[in-house]
Formats: structure tokens, C-alpha cells, sequence
């Protein structure tokens, strides 16, 4: 191959996850080919989009439309607040009901085993099942049963999935790190609690990450909260100008593979 394959690692973050959608569009501007994504929680939903086949206009219009009351079916709590089934209908409608191996570049799901404390890594099967128990926040959303396995957020145990990346053979990997604890937040509601609770637990974890990754994007979201959905437009925007900003540094690492490749 006379170019490297290049692995975009799109990492959880709620709200803030729609900077996703602008570094892809960024890097498709850019001609940063995209070979594969791998993803956990709301990065696991651009993905799937990505591929779905949609260009990056009709990715951008689906993530417009998306207003958190539309998707939260409230049920009696037991092993969370919200039952799911809404989104992941969306997820199927969107996806045009496909299988993660009929989507049109290598895609891989990030979920966590909370009985097992596992990481499960979906390539195949129902693309709507897999994100859904991805996005599965614990506490919030009710996990999601596949295969036996009861399943919540990627984010809880692979937040940015940089190793995924590289398993699937990426000679270049591209991270993209939306999280983020915002200090002095209004905590009032118990969506507040958990999802604070999460963000900061994950502070020491994505450290390691970075040095994993030839590349670490992290677009500047700290303002945006995680939780709500009214600043799309600016948080794509958020993550397009960041990447155009470092598009010389993934053109610097592909030229350095290269090189080495000649050296060989």
C-alpha cells in the first residue's frame, strides 16, 4: 500500500460527541482518507452514521434534528431512568437497518460488560443493538442485553478506543477526546450527579491514551454541557476548526510512514 490506513478513534462525551461529526467532515475536506472508526458512546453513533454511507451534509442534518425529548422514553426505574427503545429505533431508521458489516468502511462498537467488567468490541451483527448499549449511560439508560451480556456505555471502560483502533490494523491513529469535567457545574438533577461522576472519573484513564495515538484531537467543548443538545451547530464547529488546525500534523505523520516504509 503506498499510503497508510488511518483509524479515527472517536471517544464519548455526550452532547459534546456532535464535535465528531466536524472532524470527519474536516478530515474529508482535508483528503485524510478514512479507513476505519472505532467507537464508544455518542462516538459510536457518529460512526455508525459515517458509515451508513451518508455524505457529511446529511450527517450534519440528521445531528441537527436530534433533540434530546424526542429520544428519552422515561419507564419505572430499576436499572435506569430511561428504557431506550426510542433511540435505538432512530439508530435503526438512520442506519437503514444494517449490520455492522455491510457498512461501507471497517466500523467496531465499544461497550462495556458491567456484570463482567469487560470490554466487548462489536464488528458484526445488528448496527442499532450495538450502539444503543454503547450509549447506554449507567444510571440513566436501562442496559441493554445482547448475547447474554448485560451492556452499558463504552465510555465506562474505553473512553477514546485508541487500542481498537490499532487491533484493526490502523497505521496511523487519529484520536478524538470530547471529554472533559466542567468545574463549578450546576449539579441539580441526578443526570447531573452521574454524569459529572463519570467525567471526572475518567481524567487519570485518558492520559494513556494520548501517547497511544499518533495524533490527539481535542477540540475545545469544556464550555458545552455534555448533557444537553442546544449548541450542535457551534460544537460541530468546535470540532472541524480544531482538526483543520492539525491537518499539517497528520500530513507530517503520514510523509514519516512513508519514509519509514522506503527504509524497509
Amino acid at each position: 500500500m503506498t499510503r497508510p490506513k488511518i483509524g479515527i478513534a472517536l471517544g464519548s462525551g455526550g452532547a459534546r460527541g456532535f464535535a465528531h461529526i466536524g472532524v470527519l467532515k474536516a478530515l474529508k475536506e482535508a483528503n485524510i482518507p478514512i479507513d476505519m472508526i472505532a467507537g464508544s458512546s455518542m462516538g459510536s453513533f457518529v460512526a455508525s452514521l459515517y458509515g451508513a454511507g451518508h455524505d457529511m451534509e446529511q450527517v450534519h442534518k440528521y445531528s441537527a434534528a436530534f433533540r434530546r425529548k424526542y429520544f428519552l422514553d422515561f419507564t419505572v426505574p430499576k436499572m435506569g431512568f430511561v428504557s431506550g427503545r426510542k433511540i435505538k429505533n432512530f439508530i435503526r431508521i438512520v442506519t437503514h437497518g444494517k449490520s455492522i458489516e455491510e457498512l461501507s468502511i471497517p466500523i467496531a462498537i465499544v461497550a462495556t460488560d458491567i456484570k463482567k467488567a469487560e470490554k466487548v468490541v462489536f464488528r458484526q451483527g445488528s448496527v442499532a443493538d450495538a450502539v444503543r448499549a454503547s450509549i447506554a449511560i449507567p444510571g440513566i439508560f436501562v442496559p441493554e442485553k445482547i448475547n447474554g451480556r448485560l451492556l452499558v456505555d463504552g465510555g465506562v471502560i474505553d473512553r477514546v478506543p485508541v487500542s481498537v483502533v490499532k487491533e484493526m490494523g490502523a497505521d496511523i491513529i487519529i484520536g478524538v477526546d470530547v471529554s472533559s469535567v466542567k468545574k463549578n457545574a450546576e449539579i441539580q438533577t441526578i443526570f447531573d450527579v452521574i454524569m459529572q461522576s463519570i467525567d471526572i472519573l475518567q481524567l487519570e484513564i485518558i492520559a494513556n491514551r494520548q501517547t497511544a495515538s499518533n495524533v490527539m484531537i481535542r477540540p475545545p467543548v469544556d464550555m458545552y454541557n455534555s448533557k444537553t443538545f442546544t449548541n450542535i451547530e457551534e460544537i460541530i464547529t468546535a470540532g472541524e476548526e480544531e482538526t483543520q488546525r492539525r491537518i499539517p500534523e497528520i500530513r507530517a505523520e503520514m510523509e514519516r510512514w512513508k519514509e519509514q516504509q522506503h527504509e524497509k
